[in-house]
């Protein structure tokens, strides 16, 4: 399987225009069972990076998945990841703040959450809501208790752009890589998958009425996305606009990329001294008796 992570990657400084990117390509794989092949065997490619890093401990990983609703970040996720070990693997998922979080800045509540040395961090849903809904719904600031004359500022988006932009050149620089997912979704396929979530029983639950309501404000939310994909892919944090109408796809994609940025941080496994192994070979003698 051939896939070019550069392709899907938001070049620093580039202009975004969803418009102009497919939330469809032609499939990966050629059938189901092809699909189920492909990706088992980057499960587990991932799993022995994953137990690379832990071993060599040198290194974090931060993957940020950001998306409109039903486009697939929890599918994704669980697939994607299924293969590492839980004790080397932290999932967090960020919804509405609480009454502590509220009286903090914007990032505390994620950053009391990222991921340590030797092990991966998921973010589902993350800081960069505080560009998103918080853009489309600027009431919640308010709720933010931030000092009114930078709520009433125009600026307070770049503001939060540039204080984003330093927490991951921070990070990368303390050993911690930032990988960002925008599960790029048509509306069409939305509204295929909320009839789905409707009509079948068992993801009634999936479904609730502020999905609606936030569909409502697609194109506020389309902007927001462009604006924040443009000011904050970076370098060493790059944006990924994943197509994500076809859910293996998008799936394929998320896992080579992961895959690809664990191999080149060129890890190893610790190097064990001349007088490790004598140690070892005396305590092979013992269980050997």
């Amino acid at each position: 399987m051939k896939i070019a992570p550069k392709a899907f990657r938001v070049p620093h400084g580039e202009k975004v225009r969803l418009k102009k990117s497919g939330t469809s390509i032609h499939p990966l794989y050629k059938s189901k069972k092809h699909y189920k092949a492909l990706l088992t065997s980057d499960v587990g490619e991932l799993s022995a990076l994953q137990r690379l890093l832990y071993a060599s401990n040198d290194y974090s990983v931060l993957l940020i998945f950001q998306a409109m609703d039903a486009a697939g970040k929890d599918g994704a996720i669980s697939h994607v990841l299924s293969g590492v070990n839980p004790q080397g693997c932290e999932v967090h998922s960020f919804k509405h703040p609480s009454t502590e979080e509220l009286d903090h800045d914007f990032l505390w509540r994620t950053t009391r959450c990222l991921p340590a040395r030797g092990r991966i961090g998921v973010f589902n849903r993350s800081y960069y809501e505080e560009v998103l809904i918080a853009r489309v719904h600027p009431e919640i600031l308010l709720s933010e208790r931030i000092p009114a004359e930078h709520a009433a500022d125009k600026t307070v988006w770049n503001h939060r752009y540039h204080s984003i932009v330093d927490l991951e050149k921070h990070l990368h620089r303390n050993g911690t890589r930032v990988i960002k997912f925008f599960l790029h979704l048509s509306k069409e396929e939305q509204r295929r998958r909320f009839l789905d979530r409707i009509d079948q029983p068992d993801k009634n639950w999936k479904f609730g009425e502020t999905d609606i309501i936030e569909r409502k404000f697609w194109d506020q939310y389309m902007e927001a996305y462009e604006d924040c994909l443009s000011a904050t892919s970076t370098k060493t944090a790059p944006w990924y606009v994943v197509p994500a109408d076809d859910k293996y796809n998008a799936r394929l994609i998320i896992s080579r990329i992961v895959i690809e940025t664990l191999q080149g941080l060129k890890m190893n496994y610790p190097k064990v001294t001349q007088a490790r192994r004598d140690e070892l070979r005396k305590i092979r003698k013992q269980l050997a008796k």
